[in-house]
């Protein structure tokens, strides 16, 4: 069966998901263009552990200033229209450490009547540095640990690599 007829965006209140969290040493921020230089220079550098853990067909080659920059206008958008959420990962330090994203259901990843239950599409990656001091699995068990201060009651975690519980 066909369930693109189930794609939609969010239904949910203004204000209702925050500009930024924090969990232990982690801070996610809104991303936007003010993130540039630090989120090219991630991008390219994780390109093959981007396509490890998280999967999906983005990205398909290194990026450009001009076309990062086109991207975080549009997620700076979507944000503020509450279309989807995307978030840079900080540490304590202040050191980039990748992205995580909330998305509508369907728009990631292929509907199907199991997902069909899920309200938000979650993912993330971060650095080759930030994967091998452990911050893949522990911003997992933030993404898990936000959620209650979310508007989502079925997170889907859609990366291609999960963490054990």
């Amino acid at each position: 069966m066909d369930y693109s007829q189930f794609v939609k965006g969010f239904d949910i209140p203004d204000g209702s998901v925050p500009a930024k969290l924090s969990f232990e040493d982690i801070e996610i921020r809104a991303i936007t263009r003010a993130d540039l230089s630090e989120d090219v220079r991630g991008i390219n550098a994780s390109l093959d552990i981007i396509r490890r853990t998280r999967g999906g067909n983005w990205p398909t080659e290194a990026v450009t200033e001009e076309f990062n920059y086109v991207d975080l206008v549009w997620h700076e958008c979507e944000f503020r229209d509450m279309g989807s959420f995307a978030y840079c990962i900080w540490d304590a330090n202040g050191r980039y450490l990748g992205c995580c994203y909330l998305y509508p259901m369907g728009r990631r990843t292929k509907l199907t009547e199991e997902l069909l239950e899920h309200d938000v599409d979650v993912s993330w990656w971060v650095t080759p540095d930030a994967y091998e001091k452990g911050y893949y699995e522990k911003l997992y068990r933030a993404l898990k640990q936000w959620m209650p201060e979310l508007p989502f009651k079925q997170p889907y975690y859609s990366n291609k690599q999960i963490p054990e519980a």
